[in-house]
This record gives C-alpha cells, sequence and structure tokens, in this order.
C-alpha cells in the first residue's frame, strides 16, 4: 500500500472550531469552494483511513450517485489531543487519514467536505449529523470491522453505538 498522504500537502481548511481555552477541536474542509447545500441527497461518512471505511465510502459515493447533486461529507474523528499537539497535528492527522477517501470520490466526481474533529468517536459522529449545518441529510455510512458478537458485546463498536444514538438512518458497511 503506498502513502498517498506523503505526497498531498493539507490544504487550507475552511473553517475551524476552538473550544473555551483556544484550543482547535474541529477543521472543516470543502473540496473546491464552497459546496451548495443539496437537502434531497446528501450522506454523512465516518472514515479512519482502514479498507472498511474505504468500502463505506464507496457505498455513500454510490448514495450520492443515485440522486441529482449528491453530496458527501466526510467525518475523521482524532482522539483528544493538547492545545499544542491539536494545532500542529489534528488538521495533518485527519487529512492523511482521508487521503484516499477524498481521492475516490473526487474520481467519482462525488462533491465532498471534509470535517476533522477531536472526542470520542461515536458521540463525535453523531453529534456531526445533529448540527444545523448537515440538517437533513439521507444517514449516515459507517464501516464495520467485523468484530465476533463476544468481542463487539465487551468493547462496543463505533458503529454499534452510532446506530444506536444517531437520530437519522445509519447504513453499517462490511
Amino acid at each position: 500500500m503506498t502513502d498517498v498522504s506523503a505526497h498531498d500537502p493539507v490544504a487550507a481548511p475552511s473553517s475551524e472550531t476552538r473550544d473555551d481555552i483556544g484550543r482547535l477541536v474541529a477543521v472543516t474542509w470543502h473540496a473546491s469552494g464552497v459546496i451548495p447545500v443539496n437537502r434531497n441527497n446528501r450522506w454523512l461518512v465516518a472514515v479512519d483511513g482502514s479498507d472498511c471505511s474505504l468500502r463505506a465510502v464507496a457505498m455513500a459515493a454510490r448514495l450520492a450517485a443515485l440522486g441529482h447533486e449528491g453530496e458527501v461529507d466526510i467525518v475523521h474523528v482524532q482522539p483528544w489531543l493538547v492545545k499544542e499537539a491539536a494545532e500542529t497535528e489534528l488538521a495533518r492527522r485527519g487529512w492523511a487519514a482521508t487521503a484516499r477517501a477524498r481521492q475516490r470520490l473526487d474520481a467519482a466526481s462525488v462533491r465532498w467536505r471534509l470535517h476533522v474533529v477531536m472526542g470520542e468517536a461515536a458521540s463525535q459522529i453523531v453529534a456531526l449529523a445533529e448540527t444545523p449545518g448537515l440538517a437533513g441529510i439521507n444517514g449516515i455510512v459507517i464501516g464495520s470491522r467485523g468484530q465476533s458478537m463476544a468481542k463487539s458485546l465487551m468493547l462496543g463498536s463505533v458503529a454499534d453505538k452510532v446506530a444506536h444514538q444517531a437520530k437519522v438512518p445509519v447504513m453499517i458497511v462490511r
């Protein structure tokens, strides 16, 4: 596997969000300029850089392609970073982890927006799906790593947590 992020410099983000101590907690990029919101065909896909999440991206691209001017919002969640590390690492890590996903959406001519946030993965994915900026999304597409039932019950998977917490439909892709 080649590291596409090594040749993919981090683009300037479209927006940043900071917490009450001034720590960078979220960064958003648009594929090319501002994307008009299509409330009829918009999907949120969770990406962690794994092959499983790339299958979810492929499904989200197919769903977006079914309707007119479909769009995909990509979300990548990083664990909490200290203030100094967040400044230098949050955007870089998120951009690198989503490189293949963004390339696939570009190749499919699907408009995208990338959201990189910090926190616990399931709760951040659900929280993003409920923000006013994503109001009216069709649903969340997320990959499942295919854990055994026992392991999933003991650890709890991000996909399972999202499916139980989300107020919008969730499609789990294996």
